[in-house]
């Protein structure tokens, strides 16, 4: 049984039915999913939950399915890492790291939200899916959708890292490689979205697609023993994925998952595409967008759909946002790997390196509790460090070539 009760206009509050749509007809606000937190809170608690299997689907009434489960039964309820090492370095009492570099099958968290797209997509009676994508969502949609049986086109920025088109292609759909900025690949998506009846996560699925990031928040929750952190900070794009978290928290609160919430929400963008950060910064709640230019292209959304809901959630909450250069995230990929073996894709260099800056300014209080959202794997991003990393030490096959390393490096 589902427990959705219909679409809300998140501007005008106009109801519609449960139907592949995203946009109001009256003012052309975004949808969102509503649900039956009465209803919910009467079948589901802490007890429940811990009782169930290990994967995204453990939070499944407050997901928007109405029959079981069809995709991604081996995805979610990636680690929540002490960060002892890190936290130490960074100066803070304790440090929280959530690895989604882990995430099955396509290690980002994508794979939560098609998960769910997919699910709706074959309830609705859809046989093709499609995405506009900076290469995370084009390869979770390529492989989730292989492994469902479904056609799959996925529409991508031409200029993508070579090992994120192979990370693609290699499941077989159809990848169309767009000429043009992230921007320009979703205008273009949402024109074939209006004459191809096909389910695109990100357009006309989108208000199912997003409710699936909300499981990487139920999850931070519940492996912090249902307790809420001081902080957690957020990588934006699009902002939806900080928008979800969120909800997420206040969903828990609200069927008594969770007792208490006082959590400041933190949004951590590129210096080179950072369109939510500078509102933020500048007190104003107009998203103006920008043309991105930054190595963090799973980021690079030029014209963040949810950046407005994003800031607004930041400054409820008493939080912050930050920008950071490619060199700061590059460096903090390769600080969050040498203290506590994760290897992060450039999104994560993101937000552990502005998770530094919050600290240093005094944003985040170093004896708070502090949540860091790492959502995607470095091997996804691995081009960005060319240049970056110390240099191999190339010996010939005998022992004292071998020691005159070790001499070189004081050892």
């Amino acid at each position: 049984m589902g427990y959705v009760k219909a679409l809300r206009c998140r501007e005008c509050s106009r109801e519609y039915p449960v139907e592949p749509i995203y946009v109001c007809e009256f003012c052309f606000g975004p949808l969102e999913v509503v649900y039956d937190y009465s209803g919910i809170s009467k079948v589901l608690d802490r007890k429940t939950i811990e009782g169930r299997e290990k994967n995204l689907w453990r939070y499944r009434e407050l997901l928007p399915i109405d029959g079981e489960p069809r995709v991604g039964l081996s995805s979610g309820f990636t680690p929540l890492l002490k960060a002892d090492n890190l936290a130490k370095v960074l100066g803070v009492r304790e440090l929280f790291i959530k690895d989604d570099t882990v995430m099955h099958p396509t290690l980002s968290f994508k794979d939560r939200v098609v998960s769910v797209a997919l699910t709706k997509a074959m309830e609705f009676g859809f046989d093709t899916v499609a995405c506009a994508s900076t290469g995370n969502l084009a390869h979770s949609v390529s492989a989730l959708g292989a492994r469902s049986g479904l056609n799959r086109f996925v529409f991508i920025p031409a200029s993508l890292e070579q090992s994120k088109i192979t990370a693609s292609i290699v499941y077989s759909p159809n990848l169309i490689a767009v000429d043009g900025n992230y921007d320009d690949v979703n205008r273009l998506c949402s024109e074939i979205a209006n004459k191809y009846k096909w389910a695109f996560v990100n357009i006309n699925i989108r208000p199912y697609y997003a409710e699936g990031s909300k499981t990487l928040g139920f999850e931070i929750l519940e492996q912090l023993g249902w307790t809420a952190p001081d902080n957690v900070v957020i990588p934006c794009a699009s902002g939806s994925l900080l928008t979800k978290i969120w909800k997420s928290f206040k969903e828990a609160k609200m069927i008594g998952l969770l007792d208490g919430l006082e959590t400041k929400v933190f949004a951590a963008q590129a210096t080179g595409c950072s369109p939510i950060v500078t509102a933020i910064k500048q007190g104003v709640d107009v998203i103006r967008p920008v043309k991105p230019d930054t190595l963090a292209k799973s980021l690079a959304i030029g014209n963040p759909a949810d950046g407005f809901y994003a800031g607004a959630i930041v400054r409820e909450t008493g939080g912050a946002g930050e920008d950071v250069s490619d060199l700061e995230l590059i460096e903090a990929i390769k600080l969050l790997a040498a203290t506590e073996g994760v290897f992060a894709e450039t999104a994560g260099g993101v937000t552990l390196a502005a998770t530094k800056k919050l600290i240093a300014a005094g944003k985040i209080d170093r004896d708070s509790r502090t949540v860091v959202c790492i959502t995607g794997n470095g091997l996804k991003t691995a081009e960005a460090l060319a240049g970056h990393t110390a240099s191999v030490h190339r010996i010939k096959p005998n022992l004292a070539s071998f020691e005159d390393v070790l001499n070189a490096i004081g050892r």
